[in-house]
């Protein structure tokens, strides 16, 4: 059995302009201090990362290594959420992922996924590099804007956004496989790969590719009122990267799921810092431990009330005490006799 390595930290929602968030040695000296084990670094933001120099040089990713070891830090995995997003958007969409891509795709939805295809590809030669074996990333989405079917979706439709999909990620899932890491696809609504369903929809497509997994992330689970618990132990051999996040979900008579176009802090679903939400955090470690999951657990930071420094503080500790060290023997094992074949057969009556 193996023990989860954390606790870790997703730095996506603490990048910033101020230090200690605006480097990467500022910002791991100060999760370091705040007992984090490890990091999850974005890789598309340049003030922490240059994505396309990992993906060229060892000296480079060398040097990265450096900076987070003399904090006594590990990377954990690279992301790209963001660019992920961008290898399949909806021209519904095109407007609002724009502002992910390089300025100088946007308004070119054919030179943004190119770009964004160019983007994961480098992740996974820079993953190599970094020495890691799993990669976070979305899926990007083509199919959700007909999420409801109404008014009827015309037959077929569905099939082919996931046909074009899986045409779209099997050249990357490939070059995933050349560089030894796993892509770990977030399952979040927005994407077309947001539960496990049309993770098996894709998975089908992509034939059963053994790069193409999963990112369990419980928070998403509990706004779409999915059983978190029970996937672990369909997909658990799926599963790659873990963000710890919480959530919770309080319907009224007035909104539920869809949340009523209202902002973060008003919707019956929203997510919460570690502790104030309705995760069973002590059943997935659990599970976790059960399965033998040997990736890291990560903090993602999303809150609709909490400040995030407070968050962050108080994630480290949490993650620490929810980490099950796994045991080398039965408990029971003090009990236990030697084998005799002869004995087994009396007990059975032979």
């Amino acid at each position: 059995m193996k023990t989860i390595k954390g606790p870790a930290i997703f730095l996506a929602q603490f990048a910033g302009d101020a230090a200690p968030f605006n480097s990467l040695d500022a910002i791991a000296r100060w999760v370091a201090g705040l007992g984090y084990r490890g990091i999850q670094i974005p890789s598309w933001d340049a003030r922490l990362f240059d994505l396309a120099k990992a993906a060229e040089s060892q000296d480079y990713c060398d040097e990265v290594k450096g900076v987070v070891a003399a904090h006594g830090l590990s990377i954990t995995e690279l992301s790209t959420h963001l660019q992920g997003q961008l290898v399949a958007v909806h021209p519904a969409y095109d407007a609002q992922f724009d502002a992910f891509a390089a300025p100088h795709v946007r308004g070119n939805p054919a030179a943004r996924q190119q770009w964004a295809v160019e983007q994961v590809r480098m992740a996974a030669v820079a993953s190599r590099r970094l020495g890691l074996t799993a990669h976070a990333t979305f899926s990007g989405a083509l199919a959700w804007p007909y999420v409801y079917p109404w008014p009827q979706r015309p037959a077929g439709l569905i099939e082919d956004a996931f046909e074009e999909l899986a045409r779209r990620w099997t050249p990357i899932l490939d070059c995933f496989e050349e560089n030894g890491v796993d892509a770990a696809f977030e399952l979040h609504p927005g994407e077309d790969l947001h539960d496990g369903i049309t993770f098996e929809m894709f998975l089908d497509r992509v034939g059963g590719h053994a790069r193409a997994n999963i990112l369990y992330d419980p928070s998403h689970f509990v706004l779409q009122q999915l059983d978190y618990l029970d996937f672990i132990d369909i997909y658990h051999d799926r599963i790659k990267c873990f963000h710890v996040k919480d959530a919770e979900f309080r319907p009224t008579g007035r909104a539920g799921v869809y949340g009523g176009y209202q902002s973060w802090v008003d919707r019956p679903g929203r997510f919460r810092s570690l502790g104030d939400g309705q995760v069973d955090f002590p059943a997935i470690f659990s599970k976790m431990a059960q399965y033998d999951f040997a990736g890291w657990a990560v903090l993602e930071w999303e809150c609709a009330l909490k400040h995030p420094e407070a968050g962050a503080a108080e994630g480290a500790p949490f993650i620490a005490r929810h980490i099950i060290e796994v045991t080398e023997h039965a408990f029971d094992d003090f009990a236990s006799g030697s084998a005799d074949r002869e004995l087994n057969r009396r007990m059975m009556g032979f």
